[in-house]
């Protein structure tokens, strides 16, 4: 009997913290690996270390940025969003050390890809985003919750993405779709997942603090944003492909000033002049305004054929709008999930400005590089 009873305490036991919730290990991991992501690839850059990849260090930091980094992130939100999207329990325990597992080979594969070989590091790799996929997917599905299902959409397109990546490189030295693709894709989710949880906790803000007037409900001026800026990413990635054509640079550079100025509109809808008094509201609508201002940038680069601008541009959405998104999601979902009050400390608020510093000089440097 007393075996019994242990057995059974043993079975429902609760997981250990870190992995009672998708967002303990994959915020803490993520974040540790782009630290040290840095670390080794400025060294090895200069030459001054070696890594046993068979990916040029450039490739290799842009590989890691977009398909180790980023997918980390995307799975500790995604994994403690699901569960209020759907009403069903999280992942957690042991199906949650096996995504972390998973992620961590890819992250081990494309560092050892020189005694690997290509396919073996490519499978390493693109396992993370199918299973990811396929867990999200599942959840949503089991709870009927169908209108969820773009986001396993996007998880698939990074999959795909990573895949043509490796295919690229191996093929061609360099990438020319697939490092487009992957910021499309990142930036496509960023901006369905900002038009659900922006507008929502700044009217919840709004609502206990300051009684006026409040963010506008999703609608029809939403989806034309959406699909504007769906188009204008897509003729963004398929440039190699169309700028040949005499019509080719300014469609696309049209379409992507045109997403702009709807991006600017739609977070105008949200009012974000409203939310400065809290950082962990305000860091929120900041981040966005570097999808419009990625969208300019990036667009006068291609009406122009102008590489500063669009470098800066580039930039601006991936040191801008999705590393600022990134990190103002997990300081929120962090506090949140651990009974903390939903204000910003100090501490949080130095990380928002050297994001927001780094963010602002690495589009200066694309557009300045001298």
């Amino acid at each position: 009997m007393r075996d019994m009873t242990s057995t059974l305490d043993i079975r429902h036991r609760p997981p250990p913290a870190v992995l009672s919730l998708g967002f303990r290990p994959f915020f803490l991991l993520g974040a540790l690996f782009a630290a040290l992501m840095i670390a080794m690839w400025v060294p090895w850059f200069l030459g001054l270390v070696a890594v046993p990849s068979a990916f040029p260090p450039a490739a290799w930091h842009a590989h890691e940025l977009l398909f180790g980094f980023m997918p980390a992130i995307m799975a500790g939100f995604l994994l403690t969003a699901v569960p209020s999207w759907t009403g069903r329990l999280p992942i957690a325990g042991w199906p949650l050390a096996g995504l972390v597992l998973v992620w961590l080979a890819g992250r081990i594969g494309i560092a050892c890809s020189a005694h690997l070989g290509a396919g073996a590091a490519a499978g390493l790799s693109v396992a993370f985003p199918l299973v990811l996929a396929a867990a999200v997917g599942y959840e949503i599905v089991a709870a009927g919750n169908r209108r969820n299902l773009r986001i396993v959409a996007v998880l698939l397109g990074l999959a795909a993405a990573d895949a043509l990546f490796h295919y690229e490189i191996w093929q061609f030295g360099r990438t020319k779709l697939s490092h487009t693709a992957a910021v499309a894709l990142a930036l496509m989710l960023l901006m369905i997942v900002a038009g659900r949880i922006v507008p929502a906790f700044t009217a919840n803000w709004l609502k206990q603090h300051r009684p006026g007037a409040l963010p506008r409900s999703f609608g029809a001026f939403d989806v034309a944003a959406m699909v504007l800026s769906g188009a204008a990413l897509l003729a963004w990635v398929g440039l190699p492909l169309i700028e040949s054509k005499p019509w080719g640079r300014s469609l696309a550079g049209a379409a992507m000033l045109a997403a702009a100025a709807a991006s600017i509109l739609r977070q105008a809808r949200w009012t974000p002049h409203r939310t400065f008094a809290e950082p962990l509201l305000a860091i929120l609508h900041i981040a966005y305004v570097f999808v419009g201002l990625g969208f300019l940038l990036a667009g006068l680069g291609v009406l122009w054929n102008d590489y500063d601008y669009a470098t800066a541009g580039l930039h601006a959405w991936t040191a801008g709008a999705i590393a600022v998104m990134m990190l103002a999601v997990m300081t929120r979902v962090t506090r949140g999930h651990t009974g903390r009050k939903l204000t910003a400390p100090a501490g949080t608020v130095v990380l928002y400005a050297f994001i927001l510093v780094a963010a602002v000089a690495r589009i200066g440097a694309g557009l300045h590089p001298e």
